[in-house]
């Protein structure tokens, strides 16, 4: 072997430590987080949906426009309502819809 397993290792015990040390120390850090923190930490979750749906609201065999009246409907929803699970079932729900007409 020319060394190359050995860095393989190294590099899943680092990402292990990484991941795994920054979740246990936030576990046991007792201090209470900064206003600013509690209020960036609160766009966490709609930030990290918005990163998996939009690359593939383009679609495939044509049904991008279809896709992106389904988004733009889950959008408004979940905008308006502060529900994020609103936006999401009536985005599917007009998405199938749409699907099934055209």
């Amino acid at each position: 072997m020319n060394g190359s397993g050995f860095n393989f290792w190294f590099v899943i015990a680092g990402m292990v430590f990484v991941t795994f040390g920054s979740r246990l120390l936030g576990l046991f850090i007792t201090a209470p987080l900064p206003p600013f923190w509690l209020r960036f930490m609160r766009f966490v979750p709609i930030a990290v949906f918005a990163a998996l749906i939009t690359p593939n609201i383009a679609g495939a065999s044509g049904e991008g426009i279809l896709r992106l009246f389904a988004a733009t409907i889950c959008g408004v929803l979940a905008w308006r309502t502060k529900q994020l699970w609103i936006g999401l079932f009536a985005g599917m729900a007009a998405f199938w819809l749409l699907r099934s007409i055209f």
